[in-house]
């Protein structure tokens, strides 16, 4: 079935995005102003020093900008993404991206000036009302004072921002509206349109020639234009070892760390704890192999379920209910504010053409959050959609608790609450399921879940990481080293029990978080830290689920490491990794016990 224009689809499954401007037109009255407000040298810079007022007054307006420029980015990316192809918002979010470059270049005298003033000066306004209120962000810019530049080289880095982002830019606008793929071909001989919205649900089909099809037409593309990504990718990383080089970090992975105050060692206990416990990952493998009665299992055999012949479609109605049961243990309030948002413009569910792939929560203050889908009726969708859920509720309690400057989190908690409420509808689907095929259905999601969150994006992490490390000690990333160093972790992490499809080798050409580096390994950690709440939460301990509440409504008011202790979870300890993983090494119990 050929996919439908955006005009098809039903307003009911699109998101509200006039919550946010009720037409291009008022988008434009803003970003006038803002084009305004740029050109104008701001009346603090250089004053700062003068006195507690004016340091006040200047992150005040700072603050309002920013406001401003993050619903006019928001709006337009938003529309963006409904149809990549459409000239107007690929017009419209080049010039929002262009205006918060300006903005950031405007006031990008801000930190210099505030880290020249005297420390113990400092510390006496942040003591003062209103000044209080900035009390942590001015900590955890003294924290980082050794990084900062000069006003001037602030500047230029903030000008250079509009370089530094091309590769990514790039990448987006390939993967998302220029690549094209072959049809694929099913056992009986019938054509399918192949995108990236819909490889997940080919390769989860029962029909191995339909999984083959796509496996080979899907990387075939990739393959095909291996060394332009190869370059686009090298440039995005070249750029994040120039930040890190000139803010005088150690490597690229301390500096995108330090941002969340999160330390290395947390990143480094997570692979080296992942690689620790491979051998359950083989284990997995085999017994992939084995209930599939495969002589050899290949990539394209890693998502089919092992459960034959058991088609568990779920209609985006149903998918929605579903969630609402199995979100019951966070309390009547949270679920009530849910089901509200499914009714009243949150979410955009269907796949159109030229729609952006993948899935993402996002939205900006003042307004609800948004949830982005392209859903196909898999019970897998029916996850992501209580995942992105449960981004949007960090952000709808986070917005309605805190001022705008704490209102956001850190990507490093952002997988917490996605996580936590897939968790929560496993356990709620594992309990209600009625026979020993749903419940084996289920558990092979839930290795699905495992693999692909707590391994696979360890072993992203950890493919990142070794392609910064190969750039700081100045080689050059080719297509060549890339492929080879992707192709030996992925022997590494599946086992002597996987075929190494050569095509397995382009993988890491199709993903795009690689364009905002040392991002996955947040899945891996988020995971682990959700496994520990959501148990805590079914157990009914009170203390962990008001913490937790409190977690969703602390936006970044503490750090990151902090934050979770409130729900009772210390992310410093490699603990918390193997105890997720003792949790997998029981569903592989209970499956071979089935």
């Amino acid at each position: 079935m050929a996919l439908k224009e955006r005009k098809e689809i039903n307003d009911k499954f699109k998101w509200a995005v006039n919550d946010i401007y009720a037409s291009d037109a008022a988008w434009k009255e803003d970003l006038g102003e803002l084009e305004k407000l740029a050109a104008i040298p701001c009346q603090y810079k250089g004053e700062i020093a003068k006195g507690v007022e004016n340091l006040y007054a200047a992150i005040k307006e700072s603050d309002e900008v920013d406001y401003k420029v993050e619903r006019v980015y928001v709006y337009a990316f938003m529309k963006y993404y409904e149809d990549t192809s459409n000239a107007q918002y690929q017009e419209m979010s080049g010039k929002a991206q262009a205006i918060a470059v300006k903005m950031a270049e405007k006031y990008s005298f801000l930190e210099p000036e505030i880290l020249a003033i005297d420390e113990e000066t400092l510390r006496g306004y942040i003591k003062t009302e209103p000044m209080c209120e900035y009390a942590h962000l001015i900590e955890d810019m003294l924290a980082t004072k050794e990084h900062s530049l000069s006003d001037k080289e602030e500047a230029i880095l903030a000008k250079v921002a509009n370089v530094t982002g091309v590769s990514g830019d790039i990448f987006s606008k390939f993967n998302n509206a220029d690549v094209k793929f072959k049809k694929v071909t099913d056992s009986k001989g019938e054509e399918h349109d192949l995108t990236n919205g819909r490889y997940g649900a080919l390769m989860e089909s029962q029909d191995r020639e339909l999984r083959k099809s796509a496996f080979e037409n899907l990387y075939a593309s990739y393959k095909d234009n291996i060394n332009t990504i190869a370059a686009m990718f090298y440039g995005n990383v070249k750029q994040a070892v120039f930040y890190a080089d000139v803010r005088k970090y150690n490597s690229s992975l301390e500096r995108y760390l330090s941002g969340s105050f999160i330390p290395t060692d947390v990143y480094k206990n997570l692979i080296n704890t992942v690689n620790e416990n491979l051998d359950l990952m083989h284990r997995y493998v085999s017994l992939r192999k084995k209930e599939l009665k495969l002589s050899e299992l290949h990539f394209y055999d890693i998502y089919a379920p092992m459960v034959k012949d058991f088609n568990w479609e779920v209609s985006y109605e149903e998918a929605k209910e579903m969630a609402l049961k199995a979100l019951a243990p966070m309390g009547e309030d949270y679920v009530e504010i849910v089901k509200s948002g499914y009714e009243n413009g949150w979410v955009d569910v269907y796949e159109n053409k030229g729609k952006r792939s993948g899935a993402f929560s996002w939205g900006c203050y003042g307004t609800h959050p948004y949830i982005f889908l392209n859903y196909t009726d898999t019970l897998n969708d029916v996850f992501t959609l209580i995942h992105e859920t449960g981004h949007a509720m960090h952000t709808y309690y986070s917005n309605n608790t805190q001022p705008y400057v704490y209102a956001g989190y850190r990507i490093f908690v952002a997988e917490v609450a996605s996580t936590v409420n897939e968790s929560l509808l496993m356990q709620y689907l594992l309990r209600n399921c009625t026979d020993k095929e749903q419940k084996k259905y289920l558990l092979n999601h839930y290795f699905e879940q495992f693999k692909g969150t707590l391994y696979r994006q360890t072993m992203f992490a950890e493919f990142e990481m070794k392609a910064h490390e190969m750039v700081e000690n100045g080689e050059v990333l080719s297509a060549s080293n890339l492929c080879e160093l992707y192709k030996g972790l992925n022997e590494k992490y599946f086992g002597k029990d996987m075929i190494i499809d050569d095509n397995i080798a382009y993988e890491w050409a199709r993903i795009p978080h690689f364009y905002t580096p040392f991002y996955v390994y947040q899945y891996a950690t988020g995971y682990s830290a959700a496994i520990a709440i959501s148990l805590k939460i079914l157990e009914g301990d009170k203390e962990v689920l008001e913490g937790y509440k409190k977690f969703l409504k602390s936006g970044s008011s503490m750090h990151p490491i902090e934050l979770l202790k409130l729900a009772k979870v210390d992310m410093t300890k490699p603990e918390v990794v193997s105890d997720a993983l003792k949790v997998f090494k029981d569903l592989l119990d209970q499956w071979e016990e089935l």
